[in-house]
Parts: C-alpha cells; sequence; structure tokens
C-alpha cells in the first residue's frame, strides 16, 4: 500500500503557486456540517490542521464514517465530476484550518494551462485510487470480522 497523495505537495512548484492565487482561507468548528451527500460541489478544500471525518447516511438518523482526513489531505473531488454532487457528507471533528477552491476558476485556470490540468486530474485520480484501496481494505475486515463473529 502507498501512502496518501497530498495534492499541494504533489503539484510542481510553479503548478501549485498558480493553484493557490485561487485559494482562500477558510475555518470550520468542531462538530459543523462542510456539505451533505447529494449538495452541489462547487468547490474543494485542502486541509491546513484538524480533522474531517466523511460519512455516509445509512438511515434516516445513522452516519458511518468512511474516511477521516487530516493536513495536507483534498476534502471534495465531486466538483470534478458531473453531475457535481457530493457523494458523501462531511463534517469537521475538530477544529478545521483549510484553503477552499472554488470550482469554476479552477477549471478555468485549467482550460489556460491544460499541464496543470492534466497534473491536477492525475493527482485527483491517485487520491480516488488511493482512498478505493483503503475503503476496499476496511471492508474486507469488517467482512472477516462478521463471518468469524457469525461462526461462533
Amino acid at each position: 500500500m502507498t501512502r496518501a497523495t497530498k495534492l499541494l505537495t504533489a503539484l510542481p512548484p510553479p503548478q501549485r503557486e498558480r493553484l493557490m492565487t485561487l485559494a482562500r482561507e477558510v475555518s470550520f468548528p468542531e462538530d459543523s456540517r462542510i456539505f451533505e451527500a447529494g449538495g452541489t460541489a462547487d468547490r474543494f478544500w485542502v486541509i491546513r490542521s484538524g480533522a474531517v471525518s466523511l460519512d455516509q447516511q445509512v438511515t434516516s438518523v445513522q452516519r458511518v464514517t468512511v474516511a477521516s482526513l487530516g493536513a495536507g489531505d483534498l476534502l471534495g473531488w465531486s466538483w470534478l465530476f458531473p453531475p457535481h454532487q457530493w457523494d458523501f457528507g462531511a463534517e469537521a471533528f475538530s477544529p478545521v484550518r483549510a484553503y477552499e477552491f472554488e470550482a469554476r476558476p479552477v477549471l478555468a485556470l485549467c482550460e489556460q494551462d491544460p499541464q496543470l490540468g492534466m497534473s491536477l486530474v492525475r493527482i485527483v485520480a491517485e487520491i480516488l485510487a488511493y482512498r478505493l484501496e483503503m475503503t476496499r481494505g476496511q471492508l474486507m475486515e469488517q467482512y472477516t470480522m462478521h463471518r468469524r463473529g457469525g461462526s461462533r
């Protein structure tokens, strides 16, 4: 298993500097909802400090955490793919500081600089592949524990 790719450190310095011209510093208090599954995905964040839980609503009252993100991690990729709706919900697990990027200006910058656009898509794909592998591992672990518990 490879380690998680960090968006800003994975971009070559000139591309990172161009992207950072679009960044806005934001913060979220502990326990605040950042976005909900199904909502319009028109931005993304790179976490500077704190922790965020990605969750999935499984019943009308129960949410299951599917991933925990921390400093340097990308929060939100749905802005890049139609229909531009969040696949999960996100909640600040602790006070969070982050860089926020609006999708439209980032996409316009990527059209102006196709090399930046290709780098960004490649890095987001690496992040998605890593998270998919981590999720698969967690599901296999839960399945194995469930099977062991069921055979007693």
